[in-house]
C-alpha cells in the first residue's frame, strides 16, 4: 500500500528492536518499587484486557493522570509502560493506566468506548482534576475523550488538561495502508473517529507533543490537531516516536511540567 513506509516507525529508528523488551524491563522494575500502592489489573470492563494499574503517591494525591498506550490498536498492553507513571507520581498525583481489546478483535470504534468506560470508572474511585496523556494509537484515544457524547458531563467536566503526544489524528490516510487489514477501518468509521473532524475541547487545556524526529506524517499529525483545536504544540529537538514518551518519567522535565502544569 503506498503509505505503509510513511507510517513506519520502527524502520526509521536505530535500536528500535530493543526499546519494547528495554519498556517492559522498566515497568516491571517500576512495579515492583512501588509495592502497596500499586493496584495492579483492576477490571473495567468483561473481556480479560479491560483491566488497569492505579499507582498512588505517597500522601493525598492532588489528581489522576490517565495514561493510555499506543502501538496503532494492534499491539502492547498497559503493563509494558508502567515506568511512565513515575514523573507524575513524583509529582503528588495518582497515575491509570488500562489496557483495551486490540484490532482485528474489535474495531476502533469499540476501543474508543472501552477507553471511555475505563476514564469514567477511573473518576468514580478518585476525587480531584483529571489529566489525560497517551501516546500514538493512545493519542488519537485521549483525544476523542474530548467527545461530548462519549461521556457524562461530571467526568467531561474533571478532565482539566489533556496531551496526545504523536497522536494519531487523522485515520483517513490509514486506509491506505497494509496495516488496515488488521484495523479494519473503511471511509465512515476513519471520518467518526478523527479527531481533527472534531469540535475543538472548551473548558480543558490541550497540549500537542512530537518529536522533532518523527516520521513527516507524525509531524504534520501533530501540527493539525494543534492547528483545528487551537491548541498548544510542542516539537522537542532529537526525540524520535519510541523516545518521546520519556519525559513522561523525569518529574522535573518539561513534558510533565507542562502536563501537570507546574510552575
Amino acid at each position: 500500500m503506498t503509505l505503509d513506509d510513511a507510517y513506519a516507525n520502527g524502520a526509521y529508528i536505530d535500536g528500535a528492536e530493543d526499546y519494547p523488551p528495554k519498556w517492559e524491563k522498566a515497568a516491571a522494575a517500576f512495579r515492583s518499587k512501588m509495592g502497596a500502592q500499586a493496584e495492579i489489573g483492576r477490571r473495567y470492563g468483561d473481556s480479560a484486557r479491560q483491566v488497569m494499574d492505579i499507582f498512588q503517591p505517597a500522601g493525598i494525591s492532588r489528581g489522576t493522570v490517565m495514561f493510555v498506550h499506543g502501538g496503532y490498536w494492534k499491539a502492547f498492553d498497559h503493563s509494558t509502560f508502567s515506568h511512565l507513571a513515575a514523573g507524575p507520581i513524583a509529582k503528588g498525583w495518582a497515575v491509570a493506566m488500562p489496557s483495551y481489546d486490540l484490532c482485528p478483535d474489535v474495531r476502533i470504534s469499540e476501543i474508543t468506548r472501552q477507553i471511555a468506560v475505563a476514564l469514567a470508572k477511573v473518576a468514580d474511585r478518585t476525587q480531584g482534576p483529571i489529566v489525560l496523556a497517551g501516546h500514538s494509537a493512545g493519542g488519537h484515544l485521549v483525544a476523542r475523550m474530548m467527545d461530548p457524547l462519549l461521556l457524562p458531563a461530571e467526568v467531561r467536566d474533571r478532565v482539566v488538561r489533556i496531551m496526545p503526544i504523536s497522536p494519531v489524528a487523522d485515520l483517513e490516510p490509514l486506509l491506505d495502508t497494509s496495516m488496515n487489514e488488521i484495523l479494519r477501518l473503511d471511509a465512515e468509521e476513519a471520518a467518526a473517529e478523527s479527531p481533527v473532524n472534531m469540535s475543538p475541547p472548551r473548558g480543558v487545556a490541550v497540549t500537542v507533543w512530537v518529536g522533532g524526529n518523527e516520521r513527516p506524517v507524525f509531524l504534520e499529525q501533530a501540527e493539525t490537531l494543534a492547528r483545528t483545536w487551537g491548541a498548544r504544540h510542542v516539537v522537542t529537538e532529537g526525540e524520535h516516536h519510541f523516545n518521546v514518551i520519556d519525559g513522561l518519567t523525569d518529574p522535573d522535565g518539561d513534558m510533565v511540567k507542562t502536563l501537570l502544569d507546574l510552575k
